[in-house]
C-alpha cells in the first residue's frame, strides 16, 4: 500500500533547482542525495518525492491497520503541499529523515533511523549488564545520537572472566557485531563465557559498498579493536571490584569510537554526570585518554538549582566543559512560561546536543522550520502543521526495539525546531517573533489535539525544542539554531577527499581550492558567505546576550529545551559562575565554549571583507553537479566542535 505524488505535479519541479543557500547543494549532493539505479544519485525533488510519500505511505498503512478514515484526495493536496514547503525551504526533515527516509529502508530495519538522538540510563546495571551499552551500540550504527550517564559505577562487581571452548562466529550484520560485543560484556560479571576465539571471515572486507546507509565497510579491523578496548576497560583495575565512573565512560566511548571507525556518517555521544564525582569532573583532563577516545562524547554535569558553581564553572572556563543540565526543571517544566506539571517525571537524561530530555531507551523524532523563510505569521502558521505532520508520522512507526517501543509509543514525544533563530529576531524584531513562538506553540498544541484524535494514538507529550541543527542549515543558508553568525562576510572552509569527484566540480565552477595543511588526501574547498538581515556576530555579543535569547526560547517556545553552545570570551571566563546562578532556574541545559585565536590555517570560518566577497562571488559559476558523487560527511567541522586528523 504506496501513496504516490502525481505525475502532472511533480513534473513542475523535474529539471528545477531550489533557492539553495551557499554551500547548499555541495552539502545536498555530498551528504543526503542517495543513489538511484542508474548510477546517478537523485536531485533535490526526487528526495522531497522519497521523503513525501515515505510520510504519506506510513499514515496511509497505519489508518488502514485500524480502519480509520482516510481521504486520498485530501492527502494528495496535503502532501502537495508538504512538498511545496520543504523546497521553498521553510521547514525540512532532519538529515536522518532526508537521508534515511527510503521505504525498502524503514520496512527492513525499522522506525529507529529516522530518528535523531536517544538515551540510555545504567541505573539498572545490575540487572542487565550489557543493555545499555550494546544499546548504545546498535542506535549509534543507525547514525543515532546516544546520551548516557553513570549512575550504576559502584552497583555491579567485575570479576574475572571465564573462557568457553567455542568460537564465535561474528555475522556480516548490525546484530552480528553487538551480539560479539554483549558476550564480551557480560563475561565480566559472570553472565556467560569469553570464547575461546572470533571468527571475523564473514565481516565483508574494507571497501566494500554499504547500501543500506550508504559509505563503505570499514572491515572486521575496529570490531577486533573495540574488543580489546573493552577487555583492557574491565581489566584497568584488580580483579574483583565494583564497576567504576570512569569504566563506564570508557565504554561507552570506545564503542563510539569503534562506530565512527566503522563508516558511520555521523556519531554523538553525551555521558552525564554527578558534580560531586570528582573522577567524573577530572576525565577530560587526562590528554592522553582523551586522544584515544574520551573526545567521544561531551561530559556534562546533572545540577541542582542552588548549588555551588564555583568550581565546575572554572573547568568549563578553560575548554567548554562540563556542561549543564537541570534535570529536576526538565521533568517539571515543559515551556517554562506554563506553570509545572510534572509531566516528564520518569525522564533520565538528555540526548548529545542537550534539546530533548528523554527516559531510558526512549529515542526522539526532530524537524526543523526557519521562521525568515516567511513574510507573515499566517505563513509560518502553515508550515508548522506540515513540519509536526512529519514528526507525528515518524512516531508512528515501531522500531526494532520493544525497550524503546514501550517508551515511544506511550509518549509520542518530537520536537519541532526553528534554526535561524537570530536572522529571525533581526528581519521581524524581537518582540513580534516571540508573538510568533507563543502563538505558534499554541498552534501545534490545536493540531496534535486533533491529529492524535484522528490516528488515534496518545498526545505528544513535548512538541517544540531548539536543536543545533548540524548540516541541515546549511541547505537554505541559515543559522543554526539560535546561535550567532560568525559575521556578515565569511570564507566558509569545507574539506574533502583528494578522491571526491566533487573537487573537479567544485573547481570548475570557481570555488577557490587548497591542499589541505593538516591532513593527506584532503583538500579544501572556500565558499564565500554574506549573512543576511545580519547586526551582530559571535564577537560581537556578550555571554549575557546568549544566555537571555536561550532562556527566551524555553520561555515562549520550547517545552523540551533549548541546546546552545554560549561562545565567551577571555574576559568572560569568570561570569560563567554568575551566569549559572541567574539562568538556573530559567534554563534546563547550557553549555559553553571559549573564543579564542586558535592559530589554524584553513580555519572552518575566516571573516573577510564586503570587497573580498564581491571579488570571489564574482568569480563562481552555477553548479552543475551530477553523477555519482556521494561523499563523506565534513570531518572537520561539526557545529561548535573541530578535530584536525
Amino acid at each position: 500500500m504506496i501513496f504516490k505524488l502525481s505525475e502532472s505535479f511533480l513534473d513542475s519541479y523535474k529539471g528545477k533547482q531550489p533557492k539553495w543557500g551557499p554551500l547548499g547543494y555541495f552539502v545536498y549532493k555530498r551528504t543526503y542525495a542517495r543513489g538511484l539505479d542508474n548510477g546517478q544519485t537523485e536531485e533535490f525533488w526526487q528526495t522531497l518525492q522519497r521523503v513525501t510519500e515515505g510520510v504519506y505511505t506510513i499514515q496511509k498503512r497505519h489508518c488502514d491497520s485500524l480502519h480509520l478514515p482516510w481521504k486520498e484526495s485530501k492527502a494528495q493536496r496535503s502532501a502537495q503541499e508538504m512538498f511545496r514547503r520543504m523546497w521553498e525551504f521553510k521547514f525540512l526533515p532532519p538529515g536522518r529523515g532526508l537521508w534515511a527516509f527510503h521505504l525498502p529502508l524503514i520496512e527492513a530495519k525499522g522506525g529507529a533511523c529516522l530518528n535523531n538522538c536517544c538515551f540510555v540510563s545504567t541505573n539498572e546495571l545490575s540487572t542487565d549488564f550489557a543493555a545499555p551499552f550494546t544499546f548504545a551500540m546498535d542506535m549509534l550504527m543507525l547514525g543515532v545520537g546516544v546520551g548516557g550517564d553513570v549512575l550504576g559505577a559502584g552497583t555491579v562487581t567485575l570479576k574475572e572472566a571465564k573462557k568457553s571452548t567455542e568460537t564465535f562466529v561474528v555475522e556480516d550484520t548490525r546484530e552480528g557485531w553487538i551480539g560479539l560485543v554483549g558476550t564480551i560484556l557480560n563475561a565480566y560479571v559472570g553472565e556467560g563465557s569469553l570464547p575461546a576465539s572470533v571468527d571475523y571471515s564473514k565481516v565483508r572486507v574494507a571497501g566494500t559498498a554499504i547500501k543500506t546507509f550508504g559509505g563503505t565497510s570499514s572491515g572486521p579491523e575496529p570490531l577486533e579493536h573495540l574488543v580489546m578496548d573493552i577487555q583492557e576497560v574491565l581489566k584497568r583495575y584488580n580483579l574483583p571490584h565494583k564497576i567504576t565512573t570512569d569504566q563506564i565512560v570508557d565504554i561507552f566511548n570506545v564503542i563510539g569510537k569503534c562506530v565512527v571507525s566503522g563508516n558511520v556518517r555521523r556519531s554523538a555521544e553525551l555521558i552525564q554526570g554527578d558534580p560531586e564525582d570528582i573522577v567524573f569532573r577530572k576525565l577530560k583532563q587526562d590528554k592522553a585518554a582523551v586522544m584515544y577516545s574520551r573526545w567521544a562524547s561531551n561530559n556534562s554535569l546533572v545540577c541542582k538549582v542552588g548549588m555551588n558553581y564555583a568550581e565546575v564553572a572554572k573547568d568549563s572556563a578553560v575548554n567548554g566543559e562540563p556542561g549543564y543540565i537541570w534535570l529536576d526543571n526538565a521533568r517539571k517544566y515543559g515551556r517554562m512560561k506554563d506553570p509545572g506539571d510534572y509531566k516528564d517525571k520518569k525522564i533520565m537524561g538528555f540526548n548529545p546536543c542537550a534539546e530533548q530530555g528523554l527516559e531510558s531507551f526512549e529515542l526522539c523524532t526532530l524537524v526543523e522550520t526557519f521562521p525568515s523563510k516567511h513574510e507573515s505569521y499566517e505563513d509560518y502558521q502553515k508550515t508548522l502543521k506540515y513540519a509536526y505532520l512529519y514528526a507525528k508520522t515518524v512516531t508512528l512507526i515501531p522500531t526494532h526495539d520493544p525497550r524503546t517501543n514501550a517508551v515511544m509509543m506511550r509518549n509520542r514525544r518530537i520536537g519541532t525546531s526553528m534554526s535561524g533563530i537570530v536572522r529571525a529576531i533581526n528581519k521581524i524584531g524581537r518582540r513580534e517573533f516571540y508573538n510568533w513562538c507563543d502563538k505558534g506553540y499554541g498552534y501545534l498544541r490545536a493540531m496534535d489535539e486533533m491529529y492524535s484524535d484522528w490516528l488515534c494514538v496518545p498526545r505528544s507529550n513535548k512538541l517544540s525544542t531548539v536543536k543545533p541543527s548540524g548540516t541541515i542549515s546549511l541547505l537554505p543558508g541559515e543559522g543554526p539554531g539560535v546561535h550567532y553568525p560568525e559575521d556578515e562576510y565569511i570564507i566558509r572552509n569545507v574539506r574533502v577527499s583528494d578522491h571526491s569527484p566533487l573537487l573537479k566540480i567544485m573547481e570548475k565552477a570557481g570555488y577557490p581550492i587548497e591542499k589541505d595543511k593538516y591532513s593527506k588526501d584532503t583538500s579544501v574547498i572556500s565558499f564565500p558567505v554574506k549573512e543576511e538581515f545580519f547586526v551582530k556576530g559571535k564577537k560581537d555579543v556578550t555571554i549575557w546576550e546568549q544566555m537571555e535569547n536561550a532562556a527566551q526560547m524555553q520561555y515562549w517556545w520550547s517545552d523540551n529545551s533549548v541546546s546552545i553552545t554560549v561562545t565567551f570570551q577571555k574576559h568572560e571566563a569568570e561570569q560563567i559562575k554568575d551566569v549559572l546562578e541567574l539562568y538556573e532556574g530559567r534554563l534546563k541545559t547550557v553549555s559553553f565554549l571559549p573564543i579564542s585565536d586558535h592559530g589554524y590555517e584553513q580555519a572552518p570560518y575566516i571573516p573577510i571583507t564586503k570587497e573580498e566577497y564581491e571579488k570571489l562571488s564574482k568569480k563562481i559559476k552555477p553548479l552543475n553537479i551530477s553523477g555519482n558523487v556521494l561523499d563523506s560527511a565534513d570531518k572537520y567541522c561539526d557545529g561548535e566542535s573541530c578535530v584536525i586528523n
